[in-house]
């Protein structure tokens, strides 16, 4: 089977715990089988515009929205500007994304990640989805906002995974969410699961979590639950505003990173882990190495957590953007790249960047 040799090329992790799942989804196995040519095609492309010195990332991370029905106690959107719901006037609309998107498949992307802000106050955002059905979408919620009418579409886009920001147990993330919001996440899990809505769990690692997520007991829970996908990732101090101590220290990162790698050799759980899983493509996979990332007014940043741009999407190809010298003297510079011991290379370079910034000529989103 190509879907198994693929799955078992790119993370064999991916066939252990993707396939019983989709065994289980006849539906689903269909769709993703017909995913594959999509999927090798965007190898080629991005082969293709190597040689013309463009590099293109597998992912686009599009911070769909500046809106938000939530004030997260750390909110690294909120930090970098991305989050302000007295601005959305300004934000791209429905038929600018597709834009987008329709130019970034013609490059070779193949994923997109959707996050915000709150992706579900975005009006008709699976549009993009059910469009570009022969893409894979990722949806990052607070699951809060996601109504009967997103349940019902969801139930048909089997090129579309939604994860549900969950930062532990109902009182911890009760307290850095709002009131009520980890029963609301727990209830859109279960609806997503009785609709065989492939989905998972974001979770932002802080000093007051990461003990809860290293017992095995508590994971095991979730993944009866029906929980396939896991997205860990440390909390980044992006601003000097935001709460440094919230952040792991050296030694709880090389616990916590320990414990990780624990759960991906025993747990039927597909995880992910910010920065850990980075350093095995040698750091930071940012400005197009792995991925890039677009704001909700059209800027092309390097990271969601990086606010510096030299192109706008309103009236600059996406092609430029990746052939910048924003993007490429950043991968040059691989000391950019490496963490220094902080969860984000980006935010521990903040002053090399933004003397970078100056020699390109570019500007601070904001």
């Amino acid at each position: 089977m190509k879907l198994k040799k693929i799955l078992e090329t790119v993370d064999p992790n991916l066939l252990r715990v993707f396939l019983p799942w989709a065994l289980r989804h006849p539906s689903s196995l269909n769709h993703y089988m017909k995913l594959v040519k999509p999927f090798l095609d965007t190898l080629n492309l991005k082969r293709e515009f190597k040689t013309k010195d463009i590099l293109v990332p597998p992912f686009m991370i599009l911070s769909i929205t500046r809106n938000c029905n939530l004030k997260c106690a750390g909110c690294y959107a909120a930090a970098v500007g991305t989050l302000r719901n007295d601005n959305i006037k300004n934000q791209l609309n429905i038929i600018q994304w597709k834009k987008i998107i329709k130019e970034a498949n013609e490059l070779g992307v193949f994923g997109y990640i959707l996050a915000g802000g709150e992706p579900f106050l975005y009006p008709n955002l699976l549009d993009l989805c059910r469009e570009f059905y022969d893409r894979l979408f990722i949806i990052i919620t607070n699951g809060t906002s996601i109504k009967d009418e997103h349940f019902k579409i969801l139930k048909k886009l089997r090129n579309t995974v939604v994860m549900v920001s969950l930062e532990g147990e109902k009182e911890v993330t009760n307290e850095r969410r709002g009131a009520g919001v980890y029963e609301k996440a727990l209830n859109t899990l279960k609806k997503l699961n009785k609709a065989g809505v492939l989905n998972g769990i974001s979770v932002t690692i802080t000093q007051f979590n990461y003990k809860q997520w290293m017992n095995p007991e508590f994971i095991d829970n979730l993944i009866e639950q029906g929980i396939r996908i896991a997205f860990f990732i440390e909390y980044i101090s992006s601003s000097p505003r935001d709460d440094v101590s919230l952040m792991l220290t050296s030694n709880q990162r090389a616990f916590f990173r320990e414990k990780m790698l624990d759960y991906r050799a025993s747990k039927k759980i597909y995880l992910i882990h910010s920065p850990g899983d980075e350093e095995l493509f040698g750091g930071c996979v940012s400005a197009g190495k792995g991925f890039a990332h677009i704001t909700p007014s059209g800027d092309l940043t390097p990271c969601p957590v990086s606010n510096v741009a030299t192109h706008n999407l309103k009236t600059d190809s996406l092609k430029d953007g990746f052939a910048g010298d924003l993007f490429k003297l950043i991968r040059e510079n691989e000391y950019l790249l490496e963490n220094e011991g902080t969860p984000c290379a980006l935010f521990a370079h903040q002053k090399e960047i933004k003397e970078l910034a100056g020699k390109v000529g570019a500007y601070f989103v904001n």
